[in-house]
């Protein structure tokens, strides 16, 4: 199962505030033997937003999606949701009676819309003040404060997901290639794509004083190995000098 997370908002790309959510995932998950495949970021224009949930939703990925489930004008995302799955919005019994609970009747009228979800939602408790996000199908929505976001993206993977754990690559062998160009290496980096397609193979030139290519190999630990062998002898071959520490010349 890929993971994927969509943080939404315009004060993220208008640079007002500083996105926390990417930095987050990657730990998190990272504690779980997990990894994001993808990380999205849009705004709040109802045809983007369309967009990019419209892709989310066709595939089988996991995901986390922060922002836009409030009350205000601009938060669209409950109601988006509903329009790409195509089912009805409407009031969500459990959301209702947890928002009628933390606020009584100052919940109505509007933060009683908080609790019109896509039909065949389920919520994710909310520790801070109830109002609860939402679970469709493998998408979990929750608000785009950290704050509250952030236990409930543990919740999800603690008590939706228990089992998915270690789906990461398990091994990462690192290399650093002197006096070389990517173009030079580009046949035995195709082999090794090629041969072993589970791999996950990496090329990252440095430029400057101390040129040099880092190349990396993730995966299983045994084709990790036969494919780093395969690496380090046409560099040889090809003459160029290799480390697996980097050096300063």
């Amino acid at each position: 199962m890929n993971i994927g997370a969509l943080i939404i908002g315009d004060e993220l790309l208008s640079g007002k505030r500083q996105d926390r959510h990417f930095n987050y995932m990657q730990s998190t998950l990272a504690k779980r033997g997990l990894e994001l495949s993808w990380t999205i970021i849009v705004g709040d224009e109802p045809e983007q937003l369309q967009r990019f949930l419209r892709f989310t939703m066709a595939c089988n990925d996991l995901v986390f999606s922060f922002g836009g489930i409030g009350a205000t004008p601009d938060d669209r995302t409950r109601q988006t949701v509903a329009k790409v799955a195509e089912v009805p919005l409407c009031p969500h019994p459990e959301a209702v009676a947890l928002i009628e609970h933390e606020y009584g009747e100052s919940a109505y009228p509007n933060r009683i819309l908080m609790a019109n979800l896509p039909e065949g939602s389920r919520i994710i408790p909310n520790t801070i003040n109830r109002v609860p996000g939402f679970s469709y199908e493998d998408h979990h929505f929750m608000p785009g404060f950290p704050e509250m976001s952030w236990p409930m993206v543990e919740w999800v993977l603690d008590n939706l997901y228990p089992d998915l754990r270690n789906l990461a690559p398990s091994v990462e062998q690192i290399i650093f290639v002197y006096n070389a160009r990517e173009s030079e290496l580009l046949d035995v980096m195709t082999q090794i794509v090629q041969q072993f397609p589970e791999l996950r193979l990496s090329s990252l030139p440095h430029l400057g004083k101390n040129a040099h290519i880092e190349m990396s190999l993730r995966g299983h630990a045994e084709q990790v190995d036969a494919a780093m062998n395969i690496l380090k002898s046409a560099i040889e071959r090809a003459t160029f000098s290799w480390s697996d520490q980097l050096i300063d010349k």
